[in-house]
């Protein structure tokens, strides 16, 4: 009989220290490489919606006319990062502020890379500020004009980033708990 993969099923009580140490490693280097993505991909917003709405305009045509709202929203943002930068270029600063941001935090995930149980407070950090992702879309996405549309791809961010915390952090939870108190 072929069982499904540990992680699938829960089933991790026979885990060794060195797997666990492994899956929390893999799951928190999941995580990081998806900050540094983010951070990465924030300063060349202008032509990265360019070319999003140059692609829902030709070869992606058919995913812009299932969902007409969607161009729409693209092809105002990029207008409105074009003619803002052309102005405004100062203000592209921020998402060059907004990618250190996350390239910062990702280097803090080096302690619980190197010893997860002593620095399991960053993986909680990570937690809470994927958790505040959902509110802070809730709040500032109508304040800002975002579509309502849009929001929910706002807040997945925080869905996607807190799975493989919670995965890392259980592994922990265990590591933590064989260690004893004095650990």
């Amino acid at each position: 009989m072929i069982l499904p993969p540990t992680w699938l099923t829960g089933r991790t009580a026979a885990l060794s220290e060195r797997q666990r140490l492994s899956r929390i490693r893999m799951w928190l280097g999941l995580f990081v490489a998806g900050l540094l993505l983010a951070g990465i991909t924030a300063i060349p917003l202008e032509w990265e919606t360019r070319v999003l709405s140059q692609w829902l305009h030709g070869r992606g045509g058919w995913a812009g006319d299932a969902f007409p709202p969607l161009r729409a929203w693209i092809d105002q943002v990029r207008y409105g990062l074009a003619v803002s930068y052309r102005r405004y270029p100062w203000l592209a600063y921020g998402t060059d502020w907004l990618a250190f941001g996350h390239i910062t935090i990702a280097i803090a995930f080096a302690g619980p890379l190197r010893d997860p149980v002593r620095n399991k407070w960053v993986v909680q950090f990570g937690m809470i500020a994927c958790a505040l992702v959902i509110p802070m879309a809730a709040i500032c996405g109508p304040l800002r004009g975002i579509p309502s549309f849009w929001m929910p791809i706002d807040m997945s961010f925080g869905v996607a980033g807190i799975m493989p915390l919670m995965l890392a952090y259980r592994h922990i939870r265990v590591l933590e708990a064989r260690a004893g108190p004095d650990a």
